[in-house]
């Protein structure tokens, strides 16, 4: 099992969409709340969106109410916007980068090897925070779900799965996870990948990543885990491509805001728990 993060000072969040930016800003007032002390710039990147004029200025009035001191809105359409000098200053003067929701498969198309996606990197591992929503958190893992039907994925070959921008390891997540019905996403590819822990994102709930592997819901909704590594059997290696998949002791879990996980260890943190491990640093 890799552990997340391993020799990274900032933390990850990631949300699992149609979060709150107009009323209590419940999970975004948390994101602003891990950036590092002094540096009010966010950086809010909507290469994921069909719609970035749209998208954009919500999370700009969001980011200023929460105290901002400059929100830099970048769409970056393609790869050559992603190399450009002008937008790479501006992340790497941020403390908060926020990848929006839309396709988490133009996300990687777009900033995949970029000096965008560089700087993103660079700048968690000097300790900002990046955050993303929906397609922007799936995208983060080294491995990303893009596609797969939410109604039965418990087949073989039902989930696809690619490369994502390699922002922490060990984890596969999927956004929208209990509004859309997502379960047996998570549950095939736990079968085929039981090393990987399988993390679902409920709407206007997310997880924040801290740097030491410990896993923090929060917002008002539910945070799945699904848990393969002790899988006893399953028969998807022999099965033909479309048949339904067995699986024997996947463990579940689902977290409220307070509660958390640890990676490497699998265990289940209730809040008393995981409050005395982040005292701990």
């Amino acid at each position: 099992m890799v552990s997340p993060l391993p020799s990274t000072s900032g933390h990850l969040v990631a949300i699992g969409g149609a979060e709150d930016k107009s009323s209590d800003l419940e999970i975004l007032r948390q994101v602003f709340a891990l950036a590092p002390e002094g540096n009010g710039e966010v950086a809010v990147i909507a290469t994921a969106s069909r719609i970035p004029d749209e998208v954009l200025p919500d999370y700009e009035a969001a980011f200023s109410r929460l105290g901002a001191s400059r929100v830099h809105s970048l769409g970056i359409r393609d790869r050559r916007q992603a190399a450009d000098a002008d937008t790479v200053r501006l992340i790497e003067q941020s403390s908060v980068i926020f990848l929006t929701g839309g396709d988490q498969l133009r996300l990687t198309n777009v900033l995949g090897g970029s000096a965008t996606l560089k700087a993103i990197r660079n700048r968690l591992q000097a300790g900002a925070v990046v955050a993303g929503t929906s397609a922007g958190a799936a995208a983060m893992p080294g491995t990303m779900i893009y596609n797969g039907a939410a109604s039965d994925a418990l087949r073989k070959g039902a989930v696809n799965l690619t490369f994502g921008l390699g922002l922490v390891e060990g984890l596969i997540i999927d956004s929208h996870f209990l509004e859309r019905g997502r379960f047996t996403r998570l549950m095939e590819v736990g079968a085929s990948n039981p090393e990987h822990l399988g993390v679902g994102l409920g709407e206007d709930a997310g997880v924040i990543i801290h740097p030491h592997g410990i896993l923090e819901a929060i917002g008002p909704g539910h945070v799945i885990i699904i848990d393969s590594r002790d899988l006893a059997s399953s028969n998807i290696a022999e099965l033909s491509m479309g048949a339904p998949v067995a699986v024997e002791n996947m463990i579940l879990h689902a977290m409220v805001s307070g509660h958390g996980f640890d990676v490497e260890a699998r265990r289940y943190l209730v809040a008393d728990e995981l409050k005395a491990i982040l005292a701990e640093g």
